[in-house]
């Protein structure tokens, strides 16, 4: 599903968003391809389920967003590492 198909179908509450396709652009994450994994009535929730998502499998590119937002804008930043 694309954003403005998934602001259709769930208006007006958070969801936890599951990345399948997304190009980089400059310094911006832009999806292509999104699924929903659940819905929630606050981001408390969908903050606690983002985080237990991402402990079983952090290579997956996961978003916690509002569907009241009508573009998605994602800043990459790039991780040197810590330096001992």
């Amino acid at each position: 599903m694309n954003w403005e198909q998934i602001r259709a179908r769930f208006p007006n509450c958070w969801i936890l968003l599951d990345v399948v396709k997304a190009h980089s652009d400059g310094n911006k994450r832009i999806p292509d391809e999104l699924n929903v994994l659940a819905e929630f009535p606050d981001s408390k929730t969908a903050m606690k389920r983002y985080q237990l998502e991402h402990r079983q499998t952090p290579q997956r590119e996961l978003l916690v967003l509002h569907t009241s937002r009508e573009t998605i804008e994602v800043e990459e930043r790039r991780w040197v590492g810590i330096r001992a």
